[in-house]
């Protein structure tokens, strides 16, 4: 068994990880770097590009986990490509769109290797894409497989609880099993409910680490700091603010309208109106579509009929009327240049009536990150096209992270307490937290931190 960490860096990038068991070789995810550009937000697909590939499994399919998909199966293209029928429904819109970001990089940077794909390409590709219902074991040929299958590779999916169409991955071979976790949250979240992770012995498991580096705070409750968010939204009303909640298009803006249906329906705020953009409308409309065949909370509730939110483009952004009493819930979380929220941010942050609330993770040297890290009083340049701004608008931060709680994923280890862990998926400071700890919790595991592009026999 080897494996290779196909992330450029120790860091949140373009996730990806070459896994070869015996005469197989597989690729988990497939993601673009946030912030990188050209050949610099893929993954170092160089390393295998000798190798030939049998297939590409995809855990879910937020940017960092499924953006280079058509450039993999274009290097690879026997691979065969599984994933959930929800991330495939996402995962096509999100390349679509992914395409117009890159055209318009090209002109406005003069990225000339822009875009990566094409529209016609992605279309190609996401025909190709097998479907893979939840808690069936598959052979890596595309087929149902016996459960009394003891040395053919095959792969199950597990609900990950992250956002809708996530999931763990577990492989079985020749006796051993590998479980990557792709993101998960072991905690339900307004919409989605908690992982359903397997219980049984795990020879090797690869997990994420983003939140590795932050402690769960004493005392911290889901409903109380919904709770919170609710008094800070109605504080922001009383002194006619509005209030800018920068989110990533898929799963957390699902989950704050969610919450904001909830604080209308209690009658904990009076009705305000609600905006979001256009791409994030597009998956709410999929969860939407979801709702009565995905395992969650609300089944029944329709976000786009039944909390009403407005549409904003990039040419209304500018120039919609910045009002009190409004809550903007804007992509992208990380709130980079040009997009929704990194727009409206820079109309409003000037401002002492306004405010934004970060309700995530933000990269720290994302823009929300410098932002949040500055706060009120500090200065930051939110675009490198524009000069910098004092910051004089009211922020403050909640948490309500679509992942795992790092005390948690150190329990999910010790529960399943694996002959090796392979940590990704997290900044240096979060994946050196958990290497430490799982080492003093687990001592007869292998710690693992993967060297970006260095193969591991396992």
């Amino acid at each position: 068994m080897k494996f290779i960490n196909l992330t450029r860096r120790t860091e949140i990038g373009a996730n990806s990880y070459y896994l070869e068991i015996g005469r197989h070789r597989l690729v988990l995810d497939c993601g673009m770097h946030p912030k990188s550009t050209g050949e610099d937000a893929l993954p170092h697909f160089k390393v295998i590009a000798d190798r030939g590939i049998d297939a590409i499994l995809i855990s879910h399919a937020h940017q960092d986990h499924i953006g280079t998909l058509p450039v993999a199966m274009r290097r690879f293209p026997s691979a065969r490509v599984f994933m959930t029928e929800a991330t495939a429904q996402i995962g096509s819109v999100l390349l679509h769109n992914s395409v117009n970001v890159m055209t318009r990089q090209r002109e406005e940077i003069g990225e000339m290797s822009y875009p990566l794909f094409t529209h016609r390409e992605t279309d190609r590709a996401s025909e190709r894409w097998r479907w893979c219902p939840l808690r069936q074991r598959i052979s890596i040929a595309g087929e149902r497989a016996s459960q009394r299958e003891k040395d053919a590779l095959t792969f199950e999916f597990f609900e990950a609880g992250h956002v809708l169409g996530s999931a763990g991955i577990l492989l079985r071979a020749e006796g051993q099993t590998i479980f990557y976790t792709g993101d998960v949250n072991f905690d339900d979240q307004t919409i989605m409910q908690a992982a359903a992770f397997p219980q049984e012995k795990i020879d090797l498991l690869i997990m994420e680490c983003t939140r590795g580096d932050h402690a769960k705070p004493a005392g911290w409750t889901r409903a109380g700091e919904e709770r919170r968010l609710a008094e800070a939204l109605g504080r922001a009303f009383d002194r006619g603010a509005c209030v800018l909640i920068p989110v990533f298009a898929l799963g957390k803006t699902q989950e704050i309208l969610a919450m904001l249906y909830k604080f209308r329906r209690e009658r904990r705020l009076p009705e305000f109106p609600i905006y979001i953009g256009g791409l994030s409308s597009k998956f709410t409309d999929i969860y939407d579509r979801r709702a009565r065949v995905t395992r969650r909370q609300f089944p029944r509730l329709q976000l786009m009929r039944e909390v009403a939110p407005f549409i904003l483009n990039d040419e209304t952004v500018r120039d919609s009327p910045v009002r009190g009493g409004r809550v903007y819930v804007l992509s992208s979380g990380m709130m980079i240049a040009k997009t929704l929220s990194n727009v409206f941010a820079r109309r409003i942050i000037e401002n002492p009536q306004h405010s934004i609330f970060f309700v995530g993770y933000a990269n720290p040297e994302s823009p929300a990150g410098l932002l949040r890290d500055a706060g009120t009083g500090g200065e930051v340049g939110l675009d490198p096209d524009k000069p910098a701004q004092r910051i004089r608008c009211d922020i403050e931060q909640f948490q309500f992270s679509a992942h795992a709680t790092r005390e948690a994923l150190v329990e999910y280890a010790k529960q399943v307490s694996p002959r090796k862990i392979v940590l990704v998926h997290g900044d240096p400071p979060a994946v050196e937290w958990m290497r430490g700890q799982l080492a003093t919790d687990l001592p007869h595991t292998d710690i693992i931190v993967p060297a970006p592009g260095v193969e591991l026999e396992l």
